[in-house]
């Protein structure tokens, strides 16, 4: 059965056991919040807030993690219910690898660096916000430079390898630390985002998730999936 993909999302890998690597796009939904928000969600199907599925008849297949909908990047889907619950089981006691890549406004102070922080999120009307507070250290992630920009203004391409998943984690330990990543409409530089959409005429947020590998037991087998997102061709261009 084809997958119903959003348009401008695809399947980057599907294994025999019916795990599903999905290229999420920009601005499209990891799943919808309200009835008005499945033209552009994942799969333009029904989806079950219960069992966190997208539903076609009685095809089913179950959201393994979420991207906010300004990051694009890999999202994993399970068809099967079992396997579902070991990917999620992964996810929730920090067992898979993940790896992202930003552009940020400014230069990190070192070249490799592990970032430790207590965050906080808190509902402000509909919306979510996360901000640093004081506190045992709940949200962890390496940090390593890959590129500088040609600047001014100053920007570089980072790696960012999180073992937390907290909301807005990697966008609030950037801008915490005075790297906005650029395109960050809550937590970024809101004058340098204007100045920059008006040079490059990108609009969106340069936060991808790239890479993602995983290990499970499955049914008396160890299923072993490693998938990667090509990084956008706008990455590079904005460091320009």
């Amino acid at each position: 059965m084809k997958i119903p993909l959003h348009p401008a999302c695809s399947l980057l890998k599907a294994d025999p056991s019916g795990l599903l690597a999905v290229e999420k796009a920009t601005g499209v939904l990891s799943h919808p919040n309200k009835k008005d928000d499945r033209a552009s969600s994942l799969l333009a199907v029904s989806y079950d807030q219960d069992s966190e599925a997208y539903i076609d008849g009685g095809k089913r297949w179950y959201l393994l993690n979420r991207l906010d909908g300004p990051t694009s990047g890999v999202v994993l889907l399970a068809e099967d219910p079992e396997l579902a619950g070991l990917v999620k089981e992964a996810f929730a006691q920090h067992r898979i690898e993940k790896a992202y890549v930003a552009i940020v406004k400014g230069i990190p102070a070192r070249k490799h660096d592990t970032w430790r922080d207590y965050l906080v999120t808190r509902k402000r009307g509909s919306a979510l916000r996360t901000e640093t507070a004081r506190g045992k250290p709940n949200a962890m992630l390496e940090m390593e430079l890959q590129q500088r920009g040609a600047g001014p203004p100053a920007r570089a391409m980072v790696l960012l390898k999180p073992s937390t998943g907290k909301t807005h984690q990697l966008r609030v330990q950037c801008a915490s630390r005075h790297l906005p990543i650029i395109g960050d409409a809550t937590y970024g530089d809101f004058r340098f985002n204007r100045e920059f959409k008006h040079r490059t005429g990108e609009n969106r947020l340069f936060l991808h998730s790239w890479k993602t590998r995983l290990q499970v037991d499955f049914r008396g087998h160890t299923l072993k999936f490693s998938v990667e997102s090509p990084i956008p061709k706008a990455f590079p261009l904005a460091l320009q």
